[in-house]
């Protein structure tokens, strides 16, 4: 039986292969993409990528996309509250799927499973424990094309953001990072390939190094490396 579907879109290179995948199963078409942004910069949450850039990839793909605005305060609880609200009015529009691009984090896909099993919404894991040296390489042969927007910068330095991902650019992947960047080390910006009816015209702009400020006894990396993307002829 067909499920109205859509698709958990970070613009980055695991939720393109995520669609990629889930339309070759023949299931029911993803009809709708959702995509956190950051209310004040309008950029997709983690990523930076500005808001025009998200909405040529949708033009695209042929997709409307819904945005999830999130407050630069926001903590898990508003985080939590403020998606509940988007997935409530996806339910109230017949949606009972929701794809994402995971693969590995058994804690991650348990806490959306929880949070769409409140909505009664199943979700679709296209690239669950599937290796992640050969999914990059296959979305490189398939033609994907992607370029490093963020990265960790205590794992990945300068020289590998700002950069299409291509077998040079894999080959010096330290052994500490994943392939696909799953824990977090790395995020990309698709901008060509298969399920694009044509190239997403982007400007590689410089690169800079952000902290975000920590409060005593915090633990996580606080240092990431940007690079500023446009659209060309979009200032």
């Amino acid at each position: 039986m067909n499920k109205k579907t859509y698709l958990n879109w970070s613009g980055g290179k695991d939720a393109a292969m995520a669609l990629y995948k889930h339309r070759a199963t023949g299931n029911a078409p993803v009809t709708k993409l959702l995509t956190t942004i950051s209310q004040e910069q309008r950029r997709i949450t983690m990523h930076g990528v500005a808001e025009a850039l998200l909405d040529a990839q949708a033009e695209a793909l042929g997709l409307p996309v819904q945005k999830v605005a999130l407050p630069a305060s926001e903590n898990l609880e508003q985080y939590n509250k403020v998606m509940a609200e988007a997935m409530q009015q996806l339910k109230q529009e017949g949606f009972e799927r929701a794809v994402f691009g995971d693969i590995f984090l058994e804690d991650l896909r348990k806490y959306r499973e929880e949070q769409l099993e409140q909505q009664a919404i199943r979700g679709v894991f296209p690239l669950w424990k599937l290796n992640t040296k050969k999914l990059l390489q296959h979305f490189i042969n398939l033609g994907f094309k992607a370029v490093v927007v963020c990265t960790n910068a205590r794992l990945l330095g300068e020289e590998f953001v700002g950069k299409v991902i291509d077998q040079q650019w894999i080959d010096r992947l330290p052994d500490n990072v994943d392939p696909c960047g799953e824990n977090g080390e790395f995020h990309t910006f698709v901008f060509d390939g298969p399920i694009f009816s044509a190239p997403i015209p982007i400007v590689i702009g410089e690169n800079h190094l952000h902290h975000y400020p920590q409060k005593e006894g915090d633990t996580w990396d606080a240092d990431y490396w940007f690079c500023e993307l446009s659209l060309k002829n979009n200032p």
